[in-house]
């Protein structure tokens, strides 16, 4: 097993989960046969693969490794010592703000090597200014009964996953697409806006991050809803994110499901103006709502 250059909990989660599934394929065991009488349920074990939460006793690791006939002492020892270090949670300060899946999904995101994303409808979280993401949670206030600590939290956070892009060390690849719809649509005022553009210009200069758009009149493939593909790097699974309703993220690391999406966003990247157009573009959009 190789670990790519960043490594924190979530990605020691996600390898050792990887290789506890891939053990029990090998066992030619399912996952009720792997917790039969182990302590803990299949659906456990099934959120263990996938890397959403860590094995609570390293004998509970000790047990699965004995049925599938593991008996190398240094095969052993490794995966104990993924073990101990995949312990702690990413975001646990943030606990009662965001959804598990979702704290999941961060950490899964502050490892990734490359990130491609689409909204259709606003900006994405990572291009947010403050202003702009304050705005986004007030909008939702009355509905889903935010507390103002909870927003105050909520763009906290938000700004601590940005530095993803503008970090020194090894910043992330971002390429996003963001439909002209979520650049039309005010949000919070036209002041928020403007910043909002000039923030979105000022990162497509790094050379780590691009930006399409996707105008409203342009013929070409479209997608209703935002989703996110995360490449981890040769030694963990590219995985997909599909946002689904009651604050909760939906992930998956399949095949299938990654090169379905995959595509997706290649068809919406041929369709989306050019990059170099993007900064004319929300400088066009900048005069216009001045003029509003």
């Amino acid at each position: 097993m190789r670990v790519g250059a960043r490594i924190g909990p979530t990605a020691r989660r996600i390898e050792l989960g990887i290789e506890l599934r891939r053990l029990r394929r090998d066992a030619d065991l399912t996952l009720e046969q792997a917790v039969a009488g182990l302590g803990f349920s299949e659906a456990q074990l099934q959120r263990v693969e996938t890397g959403s939460i860590p094995l609570k006793q390293a004998g509970h690791l000790r047990n699965l490794l004995d049925r599938y006939g593991i008996t190398d002492e240094e095969h052993i020892d490794s995966l104990v010592r993924l073990h101990r270090e995949s312990g702690s949670q990413e975001w646990t300060s943030f606990a009662s703000t965001v959804h598990t899946s979702v704290r999941t999904f961060f950490g899964v995101e502050s490892v990734a090597r490359a990130i491609k994303a689409w909204h259709p409808t606003l900006v994405l979280g990572l291009l947010q200014t403050e202003r702009y993401a304050t705005a986004v949670f007030e909008m939702e206030k009355m509905h889903d009964e935010f507390t103002s600590e909870y927003i105050e939290q909520s763009v906290r956070l938000r700004m601590m996953r940005k530095r993803l892009l503008t970090r020194q060390e090894d910043p992330v690849m971002f390429w996003a697409i963001l439909g002209e719809a979520a650049l039309r649509h005010t949000i919070g005022s036209s002041h928020v806006m403007r910043e909002q553009y000039a923030e979105i210009i000022a990162l497509t200069e790094l050379e780590n991050v691009t930006v399409q758009i996707l105008r409203t009149n342009e013929i070409g493939y479209r997608f209703h809803s935002d989703f996110t593909v995360l490449d981890l790097g040769e030694s963990l699974p590219t995985t997909v994110q599909v946002d689904v309703p009651w604050g909760a993220m939906s992930m998956s690391d399949k095949p299938r499901e990654v090169g379905r999406f995959s595509r997706k966003f290649n068809a919406l990247r041929a369709s989306a103006m050019p990059p170099e157009q993007t900064p004319g573009f929300l400088q066009q959009l900048s005069r216009e709502i001045n003029d509003a």
